[in-house]
């Protein structure tokens, strides 16, 4: 097996798992903010509310960047897009909405575990999008040339 298929392999598994685990917790923010937490949010001061409710629409925000951008890396590994149209702007993973530290603090449990999880996944998508289109620093102009040429030919 080659480096490169290696690679590949490794990178469709895990954007497989990252999806699961996306979809999974979108899947149980749904039930919990429109559902389950809807006894928690209204035993919250009527300003803690607000924010409560603010911190679920960021949670979903967070989630559906990832999961937008997790498609966009299934689309190139089907050859539905080209790696090179993965890198436009309007497909690399869309910025999280930032949490307020002090309001985490206040907020129930189940929320606040939501809301660490959904910024953790992105933290970690968001490391993945980054590299993307990156040379590997161990490519010498050569190999990244040979490379290339490998893929069109």
């Amino acid at each position: 097996m080659t480096r490169d298929s290696h690679d590949a392999r490794l990178h469709r598994r895990l954007t497989d798992a990252l999806y699961v685990e996306a979809m999974l917790l979108a899947d149980e923010a749904r039930a919990y903010f429109d559902e389950a937490g809807r006894a928690e949010r209204e035993a919250l001061d009527p300003l803690i509310r607000v924010s409560f409710s603010c911190e679920s629409l960021k949670v979903t925000t967070r989630l559906m960047h990832v999961i937008a951008w997790l498609l966009t890396q299934r689309a190139v590994e089907a050859g539905e897009i080209g790696a090179r149209d993965a890198l436009d702007p309007s497909r690399r993973l869309g910025d999280a909405p930032v949490t307020d530290a002090a309001l985490l603090a206040i907020l129930p449990d189940r929320a606040r575990s939501l809301i660490e999880s959904s910024s953790d996944l992105h933290r970690r998508v968001a490391r993945l999008d980054a590299a993307q289109g990156s040379p590997e620093p161990t490519d010498s102009p050569a190999l990244s040339m040979q490379r290339r040429l490998s893929s069109v030919f």
